[in-house]
C-alpha cells in the first residue's frame, strides 16, 4: 500500500473528487481526516469507510476560515500525532454565468473557496510538516487554470490559475524541508456539481471536444493525487499533473 501509515488531511471531502481521494487515501493505507462543510455529508462518507477497516476522522470545518482550520488540524494531531499529507480540494462553482453578471461577493466566495483555503490549510501544514522534515502537499487545480478549453466562470479560472502559481512558489520555498507542493489540474469530469451546471446536450458537447470522448471518472483524479502524494513521487515538486483526457495538451 502506497500510503501505509501516513495521515492525510482531505478538503472538500463529502462528496465528488474529495470523496474519491478520501476513498483512494484510505485504500492505500492512510489515516484520513475528512474535511468539509457538509459534516453530515463527511459523516456518512467515513461510517461507510470505517464499515471495511478504514480509519477516517469525519470534520465540518469552514476551511475559509483559519479559526476552523486551526481546530481541525489540533483534532487531527491530537489523534494521530502528525500529518504527512494535506489535499486541498475544497472549492468548485455553482453556476455557470458571463463575467458581467457575476457579482463582487460572489467573485470573493469563488475566491475564498478555491484559492484562499489553499493558503490558508497550506499555511497551517508548513510547520507541522517542517518539524517532521517530510510533508505532501497536493492542490487540486483545473483544465480551466491551464488554458482555455471549456467555458466555465472567469472567477473560477481565476482562483484555479491562482492555484497553479501559489504552488509553484510553495515548492520552491519549501522543498528544502522535506516538503513536496504540487497540483492535478483535472479535466471536466462526471461528478453531480459538474452535470448540474450544464444541460445533457451541453455536457455530451463537452465530452466530444475531449479526444478521449468522455469526461473524468472522480476516482482517475483520486489515483493521481495518489501518486504525488507517495513516495513514488518524492522527486516530482511544483509540477501540475494534467488528468483531462487530452482536453488540454501543455
Amino acid at each position: 500500500m502506497r500510503l501505509e501509515g501516513k495521515v492525510a488531511i482531505v478538503t472538500g471531502a463529502a462528496k465528488g473528487i474529495g470523496a474519491a481521494i478520501v476513498e483512494a487515501c484510505a485504500r492505500e493505507g492512510a489515516r484520513v481526516a475528512a474535511l468539509d462543510l457538509d459534516g453530515a455529508g463527511v459523516e456518512a462518507l467515513a461510517k461507510t469507510l470505517q464499515g471495511g477497516g478504514a480509519e477516517v476522522l469525519p470534520l465540518r470545518s469552514d476551511v475559509t476560515s483559519s479559526a476552523d482550520i486551526a481546530r481541525a488540524f489540533d483534532l487531527v494531531l491530537a489523534r494521530w500525532g502528525r500529518l504527512d499529507i494535506l489535499v486541498n480540494n475544497a472549492g468548485g462553482f455553482a453556476v455557470i454565468r458571463a463575467t458581467e453578471d457575476i457579482t463582487q461577493e460572489e467573485w470573493q466566495a469563488i475566491m475564498a473557496s478555491n484559492l484562499t483555503s489553499v493558503f490558508l490549510c497550506s499555511k497551517a501544514a508548513l510547520p507541522i510538516m517542517k518539524r517532521q522534515r517530510y510533508g505532501r502537499i497536493v492542490n487540486l487545480a483545473s483544465v480551466v487554470g491551464r488554458a482555455g478549453a471549456v467555458r466555465v466562470t472567469s472567477h473560477y479560472a481565476a482562483a484555479k490559475a491562482g492555484v497553479i502559481g501559489f504552488t509553484r512558489h510553495l515548492a520552491l520555498e519549501v522543498g528544502a524541508d522535506g516538503i513536496t507542493v504540487n497540483a492535478v489540474a483535472p479535466g471536466t469530469t462526471a461528478t453531480e456539481r459538474v452535470l448540474k451546471a450544464r444541460t445533457p446536450e451541453e455536457t455530451r458537447r463537452v465530452a466530444e471536444a475531449i479526444p478521449v470522448r468522455r469526461l473524468g471518472e472522480p476516482a482517475e483524479i483520486a489515483d493521481a493525487v495518489v501518486f504525488l502524494a507517495s513516495d513514488s513521487a518524492a522527486f516530482i515538486n511544483g509540477a501540475t499533473l494534467d488528468v483531462n483526457g487530452g482536453q488540454v495538451m501543455a
